[in-house]
């Protein structure tokens, strides 16, 4: 046959399968309603178990492993089609349905903001950006930003919580699974370090350098010109400026931002050391309660799947099925579990659109554990 024929062929199955497939979902769709009568839940993984063998029998040695990943996906999409149709209501579903019931059209441009540090940090730059009219308090901790937040002292934190060279910053997302607490706004800092000292002081005299070891990470380049010089991990870039403006050593520098050489009356030595000059913070607005703003267009998700091979590769169809980017994927070993990972994921879509809730509902009744971090507008 020829190669028009053979596509001929294909066409004309292609068509079979689709009208199949679309019997298919009517009849899960008969299941589901059967299982919402009997308060039955949407995954059966026996029934799941006793199909996949028998298709994969039905298939032979030539095909088996092919129609295994086959019906992997239909069982997936049938379970996803499955829990649009039930529509049942789930904590997440309800929190989300409570807090967008009145669009809130406009970020607030003033509040008590908790930020990590002391003055001339990023995370202040960070904060004065997004809330121009705000009121700052500092604490030594990312805890203690939370534990403000949670204590009704601020009613926002500002954090750090993804840098370009050195990664995310893992005790912070740690901390908003503990806390449960919702991401209403991000923004994105270019973080330019400089190398900071006293007026006095020249670079030969320079036993120590002191920064946050994000920073450090950022500058591993630059301190590598310096190996006998030691570099000592400090709380934030800013307060460790400032440990050097007020420490009676002239032998010690800090990487810190341009800002705090005059904020903290000292000498900026080197500008732009990191060493990407693209360099950027990715911080995140934290909140109590759960708020979505016109505009809102990315949700940020952590999560843990069952440990058995395209378990991972099911979670993902979900939100491909949808058309939707995923723009960020990234993994982390569980505590105490041998091979066993979580994953954080940043979803280009919004809450307001029911399908997309549906989609979180489906997520989370496939998930091991689920955290649903918040929707909102990256600056």
């Amino acid at each position: 046959m020829s190669l028009d024929e053979l596509r001929e062929q294909i066409n004309q199955m292609d068509e079979e399968i689709v009208a199949l497939f679309k019997k298919r979902l009517k009849a899960a769709s008969g299941i589901a309603a059967e299982k919402k009568d009997q308060n039955l839940p949407v995954l059966d993984q026996q029934r799941e178990q006793q199909v996949m063998q028998k298709v994969i029998e039905l298939a032979g040695d030539e095909f088996d492993m092919y129609v295994k990943m086959l019906y992997s996906t239909i069982f997936d999409l049938s379970r996803g089609y499955q829990t649009q149709k039930l529509q049942r209501a789930t904590k997440l579903t309800e929190l989300i349905k409570k807090a967008t019931a009145e669009v809130k059209m406009e970020f607030p441009k003033k509040a008590m903001v908790a930020c990590q540090g002391v003055q001339g940090s990023y995370a202040q730059q960070a904060a004065e950006k997004i809330f121009p009219l705000g009121n700052m308090m500092y604490f030594e901790s990312f805890a203690s930003v939370f534990q403000a937040v949670q204590q009704g002292l601020c009613k926002y934190g500002i954090l750090p919580v993804e840098n370009s060279t050195a990664g995310s910053v893992t005790e912070v997302y740690d901390l908003m699974e503990k806390n449960k607490f919702y991401i209403v706004k991000t923004l994105k800092l270019p973080v330019n370090h400089a190398l900071l000292m006293k007026e006095e002081v020249d670079m030969s005299r320079i036993k120590e350098i002191v920064s946050h070891e994000q920073a450090l990470s950022q500058c591993s380049e630059f301190l590598r010109q310096y190996p006998d010089i030691k570099v000592t991990v400090y709380e934030n870039t800013a307060s460790a400026a400032k440990h050097v403006a007020e420490s009676g050593r002239e032998d010690i520098a800090a990487i810190s931002s341009p800002q705090c050489a005059y904020l903290y009356g000292l000498k900026l030595v080197e500008r732009d050391i990191q060493n990407n000059k693209n360099n950027y913070t990715r911080f995140i607005c934290i909140s109590k309660e759960l708020e979505v703003y016109a505009g809102a267009d990315k949700i940020s998700l952590m999560l843990s799947v069952n440990h058995h091979p395209g378990a991972l590769h099911n979670m993902i169809g979900k939100i491909s099925s949808q058309g939707l980017n995923l723009s960020k994927l990234e993994s982390r070993p569980i505590g105490g579990k041998d091979f066993e990972f979580r994953f954080y994921f940043d979803i280009e879509a919004s809450v307001y659109s029911d399908e997309i809730v549906s989609l979180l509902a489906d997520m989370e009744n496939s998930a091991d554990q689920f955290t649903f971090l918040g929707c909102y507008s990256e600056g």
